[in-house]
């Protein structure tokens, strides 16, 4: 029997979500598996995998094919790393403390990686944030201003008015005044 490492769909609609099975050759996507080894969620940024290294290991090791995403979610999680690594053992070209030790500079390696591209994630998203906001208090600023002259404008206007207003009144007053007097 032909075995194929190959995922499996789940999830709802327009939110995949896979498992990692093993699976004949000959079975349907979907259909029946001999184990689940894993899963995958492509939704999440950076994409989620939950691996049993053991056993992905072993039924690498006993020849089962991956299909091209699980090749690639396999390499990224070190599997075929520790194939070569277990490979080289077997041939004697170091032993296998060397070879976890390896393994364990690689990880770590990776992990920082990993961590790096999440903090200039971050950053970048904290800088976009920060000018948003100063574009946002520069509007602002530009709309109080625009604010402050109209007002600025009606109350000089107001003034005025009131000043016309005053002035029209005096002259009656006087008038007025001058025509009880001239009585």
């Amino acid at each position: 029997m032909a075995t194929k490492i190959r995922l499996q769909r789940g999830g709802r609609k327009s939110y995949a979500f896979y498992r990692i099975v093993i699976a004949d050759a000959r079975a349907p996507r979907d259909g029946r598996f001999t184990e689940k080894i894993g899963t995958y969620n492509p939704n999440t940024n950076p994409a989620t995998v939950d691996l049993n290294f053991e056993r992905a290991l072993y039924w690498v090791e006993t020849g089962a094919q991956p299909t091209d995403t699980v090749r690639n979610i396999l390499s990224r999680e070190g599997v075929y790393l520790m194939k070569h690594l277990k490979g080289g053992v077997k041939k004697g070209a170091f032993d296998e403390a060397t070879a976890q030790k390896k393994f364990d500079a690689w990880k770590a390696d990776k992990q920082k990686g990993l961590e790096k591209v999440a903090a200039d994630e971050a950053k970048a998203k904290k800088d976009a944030a920060a000018k948003e906001l100063a574009q946002e208090k520069k509007l602002n600023e530009e709309i109080a201003k625009k604010v402050a002259e109209k007002k600025a404008a009606e109350a000089a206007a107001k003034a005025e008015a009131e000043a016309a207003a005053a002035a029209a009144e005096a002259p009656a007053e006087e008038a007025a005044a001058e025509a009880p007097a001239a009585e």
